[in-house]
This record gives C-alpha cells, sequence and structure tokens, in this order.
C-alpha cells in the first residue's frame, strides 16, 4: 500500500505494542506520523502497517472480513471485541479465545448448549459449542474420526477451553445416567486423570498443560 499524507496506518510502539496514527510527512522511506496519542514519530516505510478506517468500532466476529488481517488489525480487532465482553473470535473456522480471568457462567449454560445444536457453523455468535458441534456432526455424517486443536501459552484458558468441548460433546453424546451420574459428569471428571499426564506449575498457572 503507497503511503501518502493523509494516510492511516498502524506504527510499532514500545508500551501499547501498536498505535495508530495519520501520515504527515513523508520523505522516501521515512515517514513521519503523528500518533492519536500526540507524540509524533519517524519510522520507516518497511515497519508500518495501514488502519482500516472503516473497520466498525466493535470489532467483526470473523477476522477474514478485515480489509487487513496483519498483526495490529488482528489485536485491535480482539481488543475492541474483548472491551464488549466478546470474548471469542473466528478466523475462518478457527476460534481464538482471550482468557477474560473471571466467571461467564451464561455462556456456557444448558440453554447455550442447545442453541448450538445442528446450527450452521459461523451462524451464531464465535464459540467452543461451535467447534464442537461441528466436529461433531462431522463425525457422524462422515463416519471419519475429528481432531480438535487447542493450542496456547501458559494460563491462556487451554484446560479450560478443553472441558468446554468435552461437556458439550458430551451432552450432544447422550446424557443417561449411570449409577447416579451422566455421561457428562463422567466424562468431565475423568480430567483430572488426563492432567496427572501432563501438567505442571508455570510463573503464570500453577496448573498448566
Amino acid at each position: 500500500t503507497s503511503l501518502v499524507v493523509g494516510s492511516l496506518v498502524w506504527v510499532e510502539d514500545p508500551d501499547d505494542a501498536w498505535i495508530d496514527g495519520e501520515v504527515v510527512e513523508v520523505k522516501g522511506e521515512d515517514i513521519k506520523v503523528l500518533c492519536t496519542s500526540g507524540k509524533t514519530v519517524v519510522v520507516k516505510a518497511s515497519n508500518i502497517y495501514p488502519k482500516d478506517a472503516e473497520a466498525p468500532p466493535c470489532g467483526v466476529d470473523d477476522m477474514t472480513k478485515l480489509a487487513y488481517l496483519h498483526e495490529p488489525g488482528v489485536l485491535q480487532n480482539l481488543r475492541s471485541r474483548y472491551d464488549m465482553n466478546e470474548i471469542y473470535t473466528y478466523t475462518g473456522n478457527i476460534l481464538i479465545a482471550v482468557n477474560p480471568f473471571r466467571r461467564l457462567p451464561h455462556l456456557y449454560d444448558s440453554h447455550m448448549m442447545a442453541q448450538y445444536k445442528g446450527a450452521a457453523f459461523g451462524e451464531l455468535s464465535p464459540h467452543p459449542f461451535a467447534v464442537a458441534d461441528a466436529a461433531y456432526r462431522l463425525m457422524m455424517n462422515e463416519g471419519i474420526s475429528q481432531s480438535i486443536l487447542v493450542s496456547g501459552e501458559s494460563g491462556a484458558g487451554k484446560t479450560e477451553s478443553t472441558k468446554l468441548l468435552m461437556r458439550y460433546l458430551a451432552y450432544m453424546g447422550g446424557r443417561a445416567a449411570a449409577e447416579g451420574r451422566t455421561v457428562e459428569q463422567q466424562v468431565l471428571e475423568s480430567n483430572p486423570v488426563l492432567e496427572a499426564f501432563g501438567n505442571a506449575k508455570t510463573v503464570r498457572n500453577n496448573n498448566s498443560r
């Protein structure tokens, strides 16, 4: 993208990672940017990313809808949604979760599971239940085993996300009680055994996989 005076851009910032601003001067590869913080910086053109002036302030639920799928654009979208208490965002068929570090029980109750049951992927708001439902439907319709990869750094919320996926799959697989416990309860109660095979204490998490 060619940079001209008036272009809206993102530049690296030592405190906020990225900050937006407007190009006020172009001298070859040296670009002067007036940041929204009020400071003016001069950076190389190769270190500048264009900003989508038409991106909605509340963000988009699928980042493939973004005009620019670069690091500052992705981070800004996730931040905008997080500020609206929307912790889940799609990038195509990938679900990105931002750990809220607090309980959000209304997002995971039985009513929510019933909503996602059989719903087309992307029809409802991004959610682990949507991913689990898509995998379950493919397994049942095509008779092929499915895998769901949950990745992230320590403290990102992998364990909780996995529990939600397991809970939904148990919900879909049947809830007939055995010895007073539902299938869902039995599956979730197996989690401590699974954790024993690969968990350790880290700086960010006392019980990290």
